[in-house]
């Protein structure tokens, strides 16, 4: 049964995203690099010498984490007792995911998680973050994603405005008849 409107031959796709298309490419040769470079050390020196690298890399990385958290809690936790909102992190973020990095078996993800564990190297990578996200964010359309966060970060005087409307119950508007109570 047709409704007299021609159906097109090839429905219209959306357009996939760059990140959607270069993300698992991007991902599988970053596996096969570092299969390739464990195999290569191994070679080199033993399988032993490798097993202790990535056992040393998942320790030291689950201490990185713990010290991180630890830092970012203790810093919500002096925030909050202050009254006010917690300052920005530290680079607790960054050492999160430096930890992560090292937890993660390989060399190459070792290396870059022991980049992120240097202070300069976090304060450039966190500046760089931030303007891209600034920027972004003041590029983005109206109704997308991006502007839902813009609206969220509109500076507010003291940053405790929640906009709303109150409704009181006063005394006088409860009804006048008590209700029963829940039984079966």
């Amino acid at each position: 049964m047709t409704t007299g409107a021609p159906t097109p031959a090839h429905p219209a796709r959306p357009r996939r995203s760059r990140l959607r298309t270069f993300l698992p490419l991007g991902v599988a040769a970053w596996l096969v690099l570092e299969i390739w470079l464990l195999i290569v050390v191994a070679g080199a020196s033993s399988g032993f010498v490798v097993f202790l690298l990535l056992v040393a890399g998942f320790v030291l990385g689950a201490a990185v984490i713990k010290k991180a958290g630890r830092r970012a809690f203790q810093s919500l936790n002096e925030a909050l007792q202050r009254g006010g909102t917690p300052q920005s992190s530290g680079g607790n973020g960054l050492l999160m995911l430096g930890g992560l990095l090292l937890m993660i078996p390989g060399l190459i993800s070792d290396a870059v998680g022991l980049l992120l564990l240097i202070p300069p190297v976090q304060k450039a990578l966190s500046r760089l973050t931030e303007r891209t996200l600034d920027r972004r964010l003041r590029e983005a359309a109206a109704g997308s994603f991006g502007d839902a966060f813009q609206q969220a970060r509109i500076h507010r005087p003291d940053g405790k405005v929640v906009q709303g409307e109150v409704i009181r119950d006063e005394p006088g508007d409860a009804p006048q008849d008590p209700r029963p109570p829940l039984t079966r």
